[in-house]
């Protein structure tokens, strides 16, 4: 089983969403580390392919997205967690796709260093 990783806040920011959408969201989360994946995932756009998944999560208060990696060796790498604010539409908002791309550099430089064994 791989492990999960979480790069910057995305811990952080995922531990304030509702308990129910944790709950949803870490079983998705675990399904990933044992090399499968949730219904409710799918392949973020524009990440060319299904290395970079999305949940999207409903509750009473609004829509939760989480991003994640699975296409590295070492662990599932958890890129962003964040309650989408917009009314309009269902595209992940530009600067959230910004953000996503910068961490799976991160990502990918901790893999990386993961496999050579110097982390």
């Amino acid at each position: 089983m791989k492990p999960v990783e979480w790069v910057g806040s995305s811990y952080k920011d995922f531990v304030s969403f509702p308990d129910a959408v944790q709950m949803e969201m870490g079983h998705a989360l675990y399904l990933a580390q044992i090399g499968r994946m949730h219904l409710s995932a799918k392949p973020l756009k524009g990440f060319g392919g299904a290395g970079v998944v999305e949940l999207v999560e409903d509750d009473q208060h609004g829509t939760y997205r989480t991003v994640y990696a699975v296409k590295f060796e070492s662990a599932i790498y958890v890129l962003h967690a964040f309650q989408k604010k917009s009314k309009k539409g269902i595209k992940t908002p530009r600067e959230e796709i910004e953000l996503v791309r910068r961490r799976l550099k991160v990502a990918e430089e901790d893999d990386l260093a993961r496999r050579r064994g110097i982390r």
